[in-house]
C-alpha cells in the first residue's frame, strides 16, 4: 500500500475539527427561513417563521429565534449558513442517507476516517474521538478513534479511589513498551504522553471565559468534553458528536423547537469557552437531508432533499448564507415538492478539510469519484 503521509501539508497540530450531526432530517428552513419568500409562507401557513419573530441576518433570510445564541458569531464573522446543502441521493431513508453522507459516497470507510488516515500517522490514541455509545461511520477507518459518553470511561488507571496496584499499573506498561525498538517505543510514549494529560484533565473545572453549558443536557455536556480535550493538548484532530430526534412528520414545533436551543446554546457555550483556541477549531454542522418545502395535514413536513449546514470559527468568512437562492416557485422545487440541493455537502466540507491540512490530491482520497467544486468558505 503506498504511503499516503507526503499528500497532506504540515498544519499546526492544535487544528481541531468538530463534526455535529442533526439525526433524523433537520429542516433548514425551519433553522433558516427564507423570510422574504413569498411562497414559503404560502406553503407553510402554520409553520413559517413569521418575520416578526425571526433574528434577521441579511435583508432576506433570519435565524428561528430559537437560535439566537447563535448570533453574536454571526456578527463577529465566525459563523457561515449553507443553505439547499445536502447528497446526490433522493433516498428517504434515514439510514440510507445517513450511511451515505458519512461514507462520502458509495465507498467503504468514513469521510473523516479517510481524512485522519491520510494524516501523518496518528501521535495520539485520542486523535479522534466520538461522544457516542459507538464509533459513527464517518470515523470508520481513521488510524486511531475512540467512542465514549464520558471522559472518565477513558483511563488507564482509576480517576477516584484508586489501589496502589492501579496507579502502579501505567508505570509498569510504561516500563515495558521502553524496552522495545524506536518505532513501537516513541508511539508508545506518546500514547503515554497524551494520556498523562487526559488524566490531568479535571472534570469539574469551570469551563473558560465564563462560558455556561446546561449538564443536563446530553449534547452540550459532550460538546464541553471535547472542548476540556482540545485544552489540554492531547493531540485531538477531530470530534464527533450527535443531536438526534429531527424527524418532524407530526407537530413539528413541538418537537424542533427545544433541539434548536439545545444546539444553539451549546454551540455558544463551546465557543466562549475555547475563546482564542476557535481560531484553529472548525465546527461543521450537518444533516442527512431535508423536510419538504410544503406542511403536512399534521402541522409537521415530510422528508425532503435540501437543508443547511452551519461552519462555525477557524477563520471562516461568516456573517453570509451562501445560495443561490432561485426561490420557492413550485416549478423550482425537486419531485414531490422538495428544497433542491444546490450546495452538496462535499463542497461544503472540502475546504474546512483543506483548513485542516488537505491538499488537491488528499481530497480526491478522501471523496472519490466525485468531481468536487468547493465553496468559498475562506479569504
Amino acid at each position: 500500500m503506498p504511503d499516503e503521509t507526503h499528500i497532506f501539508e504540515n498544519r499546526d497540530d492544535k487544528r481541531t475539527l468538530v463534526v455535529v450531526f442533526l439525526r433524523g432530517a433537520a429542516d433548514g428552513l425551519t433553522l433558516v427561513a427564507p423570510l422574504e419568500d413569498d411562497n414559503y409562507h404560502r406553503f407553510r401557513p402554520r409553520l413559517a417563521v413569521r418575520e416578526d419573530e425571526a433574528v434577521a441576518l441579511d435583508g432576506f433570510f433570519g435565524l428561528h429565534p430559537n437560535l439566537v445564541a447563535l448570533v453574536p458569531a454571526w456578527k463577529d464573522g465566525d459563523l457561515c449558513i449553507i443553505h439547499g446543502a445536502g447528497g446526490e441521493s433522493d433516498t428517504r431513508s434515514h439510514f440510507e442517507a445517513q450511511e451515505l453522507m458519512e461514507h462520502g459516497g458509495p465507498t467503504a470507510g468514513g469521510w473523516l476516517g479517510r481524512f485522519l488516515r491520510g494524516k501523518k500517522p496518528a501521535q495520539s490514541p485520542l486523535s479522534a474521538v466520538a461522544l457516542s455509545p459507538t464509533l459513527p461511520e464517518l470515523l470508520s477507518g481513521a488510524p486511531a478513534a475512540a467512542a465514549f459518553e464520558s471522559l472518565a470511561e477513558f483511563s488507564l488507571s482509576e480517576r477516584r479511589g484508586g489501589s496502589r496496584r492501579s496507579a502502579d499499573f501505567p508505570r509498569e506498561l510504561r516500563r515495558l513498551y521502553e524496552l522495545e525498538s524506536d518505532a513501537l517505543r516513541d508511539a508508545a510514549r506518546n500514547t503515554f504522553d497524551a494520556f498523562a494529560r487526559f488524566e490531568a484533565i479535571d472534570p469539574n473545572a469551570r469551563p473558560g471565559n465564563a462560558a455556561s453549558y446546561d449538564e443536563r443536557d446530553s449534547f452540550a455536556h459532550g460538546l464541553r468534553q471535547v472542548a476540556q480535550l482540545i485544552k489540554a493538548d492531547v493531540g485531538l484532530d477531530a470530534a464527533s458528536v450527535d443531536l438526534g430526534g429531527w424527524d418532524s412528520h407530526f407537530t413539528q414545533k413541538t418537537l424542533i423547537e427545544p433541539l434548536m436551543l439545545r444546539l444553539a446554546r451549546g454551540l455558544a457555550a463551546f465557543r466562549q469557552d475555547l475563546g482564542e483556541r476557535m481560531a484553529t477549531t472548525t465546527v461543521v454542522v450537518m444533516t442527512e437531508f431535508g423536510r419538504r418545502v410544503a406542511e403536512n395535514s399534521a402541522f409537521g413536513t415530510d422528508h425532503g432533499r435540501g437543508s443547511a449546514m452551519f461552519v462555525l470559527g477557524g477563520g471562516v468568512k461568516g456573517g453570509r448564507v451562501i445560495g443561490p437562492w432561485p426561490g420557492l416557485k413550485p416549478e423550482m422545487l425537486d419531485g414531490p415538492g422538495d428544497l433542491p440541493v444546490w450546495n452538496n455537502y462535499r463542497d461544503v466540507l472540502a475546504p474546512v478539510l483543506v483548513r485542516h491540512g488537505a491538499n488537491t490530491d488528499a481530497l480526491g482520497k478522501v471523496f472519490p469519484d466525485f468531481l468536487l467544486k468547493p465553496l468559498p468558505l475562506y479569504s
